[in-house]
């Protein structure tokens, strides 16, 4: 049975799915968007992430906040249980050690709501992406 979105009008096949109405166009926006109860996650991240690259342009790129130099350097979103790192391939090859106790997969690192963030991680990888994509 399809499911139409009262706001937008947009139809989908699973019952109240998940989606943006209109996409965000700022990281603001983003997180404002996203579950009351997740928002503080996203905040506490994004503070991390502006400390670790002082330099780079945040934005939204693949509809998710992004840090970018020259290039993109890390992205990250929300998912229904965990929020979602994107520092690229070589990244999670690099940190591949310091990463055994996280769920992981090619390019992303998941880190559950639940759990509390590992800032100094999050921090070094993020200043290790600086150093090997900006511009």
């Amino acid at each position: 049975m399809n499911w139409t979105c009262p706001k937008c009008g947009r139809t989908f096949a699973r019952q109240d799915q998940q989606h943006y109405c209109e996409k965000p166009k700022t990281v603001d926006e983003y997180i404002a968007f996203q579950d009351e109860r997740i928002q503080p996650k996203l905040r506490e991240i994004r503070a991390i992430l502006t400390s670790a690259l002082p330099g780079a342009q945040e934005c939204i790129s693949w509809s998710m906040p992004t840090y970018r130099k020259g290039r993109n350097l890390i992205h990250f979103a929300a998912s229904k249980k965990h929020i979602g790192v994107y520092p690229g391939d070589e990244a999670v090859a690099a940190f591949a050690e310091e990463l055994n106790d996280f769920d992981v997969s090619k390019g992303t690192i998941r880190l559950p709501y639940d759990a509390q963030l590992p800032a100094d991680l999050i921090t070094r990888i993020a200043q290790w992406c600086e150093k090997q994509y900006a511009k």
